[in-house]
C-alpha cells in the first residue's frame, strides 16, 4: 500500500514538473484566493491586537465623561445633528469637587496642542510634540506607566510645580537628550520651563498617532501656556473594585446632570463611554472586515476550484492513452483514480503554502505601514490549509473517477 502511494506520488510530481507553465498558473489562481483571505485575515488580527493592547491596560474598571457619545445623536428625525456643549474647567472642577462615591478616583487632562516645540540645552524636537495637562490621577487611569523617575503627587498640582513627565521617545538614543536619562533634566515649552521627573513606558504608535512623543505637565501650568478659547476636557473615573461600576457611574451621571443644571425631563447634554464598551464597539467593526474578507476569498476560491478541476480534466484527457496502458498492465480504478487525485491534492497544496506565505507578508506590510502589532494568523492559516484540501479533493474527484472509469481498449486507441 506504501509503496503505490509512493509511485503515485512519484508520478504526480513527474507529470506536475512536464507540465510546469500550467501548474504554475494554476498554484497561481488558487494563491490569489488563499492570499486574500489570510492577508486580510492577518491585517484585521493585528489591528485587534493593537486595540487589545492600547485599551486593556485601562482595564474594564473605567469610564469617561466626554461631550458625546461614541455614537451620533440626532434630532428631528435624523435631520439635525445634537450639540453638545463642550466640558469646561469650571464644570470638571465642580465634579471632581462634588463626586463623592467610595472608592473611585477622577482624572482630569486636556490636550494643549498636539504641535509643540521642546527645547533642552541647544536641542529641540522634530518632530513636534503633543502637550496635555493633568492632574495627579492621570497616568493611573489611563493605563500608563513610569519607566523611570515618578509620577504626579498631590503636591505638584496643587503647588502647580514646574515639573512634567515625558514620552519613552525623549529617552531614546535619537531623543531630544541624545541617550542621556531624560530626569533630572529641565526642558522649555513655549518659554516655560519645566524639571522632568518621569518618563513614560513605550505605547507605541495608534493610526500613527506617536503616543510616545508627549510631554504631561500639571493641570494648571498648561493653562497658563495654552490660553486658546473653548477648551473641551476630559473626565476620567477609575473605580477600584469593578463590582461598583455601575453604581459610580449611575453617582457620576447625577452629579454631572447637576453640575449642567439639567432638569429631570432633559436629555443629558454630554456622553459617557466604558472603556471596555469602547473596545467592543471597535472590534464589532472588525467583524464586518472578517465577513469581508471571507466573501472575498470564497468567490475567489470558488473560481480557483473551477480552473483547478478544468486543468484536471484536459490534463485526463491528454493522458487517457497513459491510462490505457497502465489499465492494459494490470493497474485498477483505484490505482489510477489515487493517481490524478493525489496530483490534484499536491497542486493543491503548493498553491495553499503560496498564498499564505504571500498573505503573511502583505499582512505584515499593512501592519508595519499602519503601525500596528503584528502576531502570526495561526487561526487564519489553519482555515487556508483547511481550504486548500477541501478544494482539491472536490475539484480532483471529477476528473479521479473520469480517468478511473476509462475504457482501457478505447484508452489504448487514442491517438
Amino acid at each position: 500500500m506504501f509503496s503505490l502511494l509512493k509511485e503515485n506520488i512519484r508520478i504526480a510530481l513527474t507529470s506536475i514538473r512536464s507540465q510546469s507553465l500550467r501548474t504554475i498558473l494554476t498554484v497561481l489562481i488558487i494563491a490569489i484566493g488563499i492570499t486574500a483571505l489570510v492577508g486580510i485575515l492577518s491585517a484585521v488580527a493585528a489591528l485587534e491586537n493593537t486595540i487589545g493592547n492600547n485599551f486593556a491596560s485601562m482595564g474594564a474598571n473605567t469610564f469617561n465623561i466626554q461631550q458625546y457619545d461614541l455614537s451620533f445623536q440626532r434630532q428631528g428625525g435624523g435631520e439635525r445633528e445634537k450639540v453638545n456643549p463642550i466640558i469646561t474647567f469650571r464644570e470638571v472642577k465642580d465634579f471632581e469637587e462634588n463626586y463623592s462615591f467610595p472608592f473611585t478616583q477622577t482624572a482630569i487632562s486636556f490636550t494643549g496642542t498636539s504641535g509643540a516645540e521642546v527645547k533642552y540645552e541647544n536641542e529641540k524636537t522634530d518632530p513636534e510634540v503633543a502637550v496635555l495637562g493633568a492632574n495627579q490621577n492621570y497616568l493611573s487611569n489611563s493605563g500608563l506607566e513610569i519607566e523611570a523617575g515618578r509620577d504626579f503627587n498631590v503636591f505638584d498640582i496643587q503647588n502647580n510645580n514646574n515639573v512634567a513627565i515625558l514620552g519613552s521617545d525623549f529617552a531614546k538614543p535619537e531623543g531630544l537628550f541624545r541617550g542621556q536619562d531624560p530626569v533630572g533634566k529641565t526642558i522649555s515649552i513655549r518659554g516655560a520651563k519645566f524639571k522632568v521627573i518621569g518618563v513614560l513606558e513605550s505605547k507605541g504608535s495608534t493610526f500613527g498617532n506617536n503616543q510616545d512623543l508627549r510631554v504631561i505637565i500639571p493641570i494648571q501650568q498648561a493653562r497658563s501656556i495654552f490660553t486658546q478659547p473653548r477648551i473641551n476636557y476630559d473626565l476620567s473615573v477609575k473605580v477600584d473594585d469593578k463590582n461598583y461600576l455601575e453604581g459610580a457611574q449611575d453617582e457620576a451621571i447625577i452629579t454631572f446632570r447637576n453640575i449642567r443644571g439639567l432638569n429631570p425631563v432633559e436629555e443629558n447634554n454630554f456622553g459617557i463611554q466604558r472603556s471596555d464598551d469602547l473596545i467592543n464597539r471597535i472590534l464589532s467593526i472588525t467583524e464586518y472586515l472578517n465577513i469581508a474578507a471571507w466573501i472575498i476569498s470564497i468567490i475567489t476560491i470558488f473560481g480557483s476550484s473551477i480552473a483547478l478541476m478544468n486543468i484536471m480534466l484536459v490534463t485526463v484527457t491528454e493522458r487517457t492513452r497513459e491510462i490505457g496502458v497502465r489499465k492494459a498492465l494490470g493497474a485498477k480504478k483505484g490505482t489510477i483514480a489515487g493517481q490524478f487525485f493525489i496530483e490534484t491534492l499536491l497542486i493543491g497544496q503548493l498553491g495553499g503554502i503560496l498564498g499564505i506565505l504571500l498573505g503573511i507578508l502583505i499582512g505584515y506590510a499593512v501592519a508595519r505601514f499602519a503601525e500596528f502589532d503584528f502576531t502570526t494568523p495561526w487561526v487564519a492559516i489553519l482555515w487556508a490549509t483547511a481550504i486548500t484540501i477541501v478544494v482539491a479533493i472536490l475539484a480532483g474527484s471529477f476528473p479521479a473517477i473520469k480517468a478511473a472509469k476509462q475504457d482501457p481498449i478505447e484508452s489504448l486507441r487514442y491517438e
